[in-house]
């Protein structure tokens, strides 16, 4: 059972840092099981306003950065399939990270989990052919992917990284 403690509470907070949305899943304790915890949560993400977006942008590092504080080893452990020591895919992703940073403000934010890094660089370009609006949703729901994955790691049960949305 899932009950709403400091603990439960700093998890939800790795998982996705959006106040509300944390207040909000937690609000729903007692759970009584992870599955459940995941119904609400996965719920509750998909209305994240551009606000929100932007508070839960503040706390992820860039892509093929390590970050740091209290999320960085599970963004590191997210990354761990898209590290590289190619030179030229490094310099290409840093390049494609400046033009989207240029582009929409802010930084380039993807489901990196079960990913290698040329199918991150391809999923960079072709989200630098989108609208604002199309990229907004996109991060929205990138961001409630990556909250999943972390409650599934956080709470203990295993992810799926390719269907990020199936429960376990």
């Amino acid at each position: 059972m899932i009950q709403d403690d400091a603990q439960t509470r700093e998890r939800l907070e790795a998982a996705l840092h959006v106040s509300r949305w944390v207040s909000q899943v937690a609000s729903g304790c007692p759970y009584p099981s992870v599955a459940a915890l995941l119904d609400v949560a996965d719920l509750a993400a998909r209305a994240l306003s551009p606000a929100e977006v932007d508070e839960a942008l503040a706390s992820h590092p860039r892509i093929g950065s390590q970050g740091s504080g209290s999320t960085a080893s599970l963004s590191r452990a997210e990354q761990a399939s898209s590290t590289t020591d190619d030179p030229a895919l490094v310099a290409a992703m840093a390049a494609g990270n400046a033009a989207y940073e240029e582009q929409f403000g802010r930084i380039f934010l993807i489901r990196a989990a079960g990913r290698t890094r040329p199918e991150i660089l391809a999923e960079l370009h072709r989200r630098l052919a989108l609208s604002p609006a199309d990229e907004d949703r996109e991060v929205a729901d990138q961001l409630r992917e990556i909250a999943l994955l972390r409650l599934r790691t956080l709470f203990g049960t295993p992810s799926s990284v390719s269907s990020p949305g199936e429960r376990s």
